[in-house]
């Protein structure tokens, strides 16, 4: 970690680079160990844990719910920690072993969905193209916006995130580099809010779900412990944006499945139908 550390002409892995995530982080694909994945009644079959890219799908299946879909599912719970996702099972549904996949059984054969984006996208369609806007100008803003999304988070979670939280040495650099990106994209948000209602303008879509799950998060300060560090009450569009999101029942519900944190009234490890909700503690 000396920061006048040379890299070699060619990087071979030696040892577990340190911090949070280092016993899961590998250099190569594919199963480390044989484990079927469990299927419940559901056609749709999720397999997820509840991080910022998990909750886009549930908040979505959640979401579909509340506006009169038959969109039931069962969420199984994926253990990153514990290497879950490179079981041979999982990785038959996503090669690149990262939540959420999808399983849809009401196809045959089965259908299998991998990428958040990719999970919403076939979701929605599915359903008769909900949460998707019917005029072609809307659609195309939404689906820039969600594609912003994709192409962004990365250097919020596995740049700022990790440098800021997980990193087992605190890297004056790269702290600086990844915070000031951080920053620039919660002022492309909030520039955008300040003169739109929803990410697509008029109607909440998919893109208010995945930016939610990510940015909303993050200035409600449930995300690295960084609310203060990031000035996130600077945003203040943003804010509002994402207080708005949070309060719908689908957010609510939605951001509880596969969470395995926090209070006991925020975590359903497994859900299988409405009822499980009513098995959590009260909040």
């Amino acid at each position: 970690m000396s920061e006048d550390y040379v890299p070699p002409k060619v990087w071979t892995w030696e040892k577990p680079s340190g911090g949070t995530f280092a016993s899961i982080n590998r250099p190569v694909a594919g199963p480390t160990h044989d484990a079927a994945l469990p299927v419940g009644k559901h056609p749709l079959q999720l397999y997820s844990l509840a991080t910022p890219n998990g909750i886009k799908a549930t908040i979505l299946l959640e979401e579909l719910l509340e506006a009169g879909h038959d969109a039931e599912y069962d969420a199984w719970l994926i253990d990153i920690n514990k290497g879950d996702q490179f079981g041979s099972g999982f990785v038959a549904v996503n090669p690149n072993s990262k939540i959420p996949a999808l399983m849809d059984h009401s196809t045959n054969p089965p259908q299998r969905v991998f990428e958040s984006a990719s999970i919403m996208l076939y979701l929605a369609e599915k359903f008769g193209g909900a949460f998707i806007p019917k005029a072609p100008a809307a659609r195309t803003e939404m689906l820039s916006w969600l594609f912003w999304q994709m192409g962004s988070a990365p250097f919020v979670g596995g740049g700022f995130g990790h440098f800021y939280a997980y990193a087992p040495v605190k890297i004056e650099y790269a702290i600086n580099r990844y915070a000031m990106e951080a920053k620039r994209q919660l002022d492309v948000l909030n520039r955008h809010l300040a003169q739109n209602d929803w990410m697509a303008g008029g109607e909440y879509t998919l893109a208010d779900m995945a930016i939610w799950s990510w940015y909303g998060s993050l200035v409600l300060g449930r995300a690295y412990n960084a609310a203060e560090f990031l000035d996130v009450a600077s945003y203040a569009h943003v804010l509002e944006w994402a207080r708005r999101i949070d309060a719908r029942p689908g957010v609510i519900r939605g951001r509880k499945v596969n969470r395995t944190w926090g209070e006991p009234s925020e975590q359903l490890r497994e859900r299988h139908s409405a009822a499980d909700f009513d098995s959590l503690p009260k909040g």
